[in-house]
C-alpha cells in the first residue's frame, strides 16, 4: 500500500470517526500546519517505521500510565526506540508503582482506545485528569508524529507548535523527564 501524504486535513472526512475530525478542526482553528497520512492500523512500533519514513518524522511512543491507586494518570511521550523503565519515571515524578492505565480511563479522559494513544487526546481532557510527561529527546526534533486519536492515520506537526500552541489551547502543560 502506497502511503500518500496530505498537506492539512484529508480531502474527504467521509467514514472517519468524529474524534479524528475533531483533531483536524482543532488544529485548523489554531492555525497549525500539519501533514496527514492514512495507513493500516498501527498497533506496533514496527508498523510505525514505514509511516515514520513517509512522514519524515518520528512517531512517538505514547504510554497511558497510572499510579497503583488509579487516582493519578499520565501520558508519557518517548522516542519509539527508547525503552520505558517504570522505576526511572516514578522517581522523577514522585509517584510510586506506575503501571499501564486501564483502557476505560483512557477512553473516559482522552476519548482514545489502546493503539491510538496520542497527545491530541488531551483536547478531550477538559478536567485535566491526565498529566503529560515528555522525554527530553522528543523536544529536540523539529517535527513529531502522532495519531489524530485513531490508529489508521498519523500526523506530522512542528514540535514547538504541539508543546506551545496546542498545549496552551487545551489548557495542559508538560513535565519534561529523562529516560536513559
Amino acid at each position: 500500500m502506497k502511503l500518500i501524504l496530505n498537506h492539512g486535513r484529508p480531502d474527504s472526512v467521509d467514514g472517519r470517526l468524529k474524534k479524528e475530525i475533531k483533531v483536524y478542526d482543532v488544529l485548523d482553528s489554531l492555525g497549525m500546519e500539519y501533514e496527514q497520512i492514512d495507513h493500516a492500523p498501527a498497533m506496533t512500533m514496527e508498523v510505525c517505521r514505514d509511516i515514520d519514513e513517509a512522514l519524515g518524522a518520528t512517531i512517538c511512543k505514547n504510554l497511558f500510565l497510572c499510579n497503583r491507586q488509579k487516582t493519578q494518570f499520565y501520558l508519557l511521550m518517548i522516542p519509539g526506540d527508547k525503552a520505558f523503565h517504570t522505576k526511572e519515571i516514578s522517581s522523577q515524578i514522585r509517584s510510586a508503582r506506575l503501571s499501564f492505565g486501564d483502557p476505560e480511563f483512557m477512553e473516559e479522559f482522552l476519548d482514545i482506545t489502546p493503539g491510538a494513544v496520542s497527545v491530541m487526546g488531551l483536547m478531550n481532557d477538559t478536567g485535566n485528569h491526565v498529566r503529560l510527561l515528555v522525554d527530553e529527546d522528543i523536544l529536540k526534533g523539529e517535527f513529531l508524529g502522532c495519531h489524530p486519536c485513531v490508529n489508521t492515520s498519523s500526523l506530522k506537526l512542528r514540535t514547538r507548535d504541539v508543546f506551545g500552541t496546542f498545549l496552551n489551547a487545551v489548557h495542559h502543560d508538560m513535565t519534561v523527564v529523562h529516560l536513559s
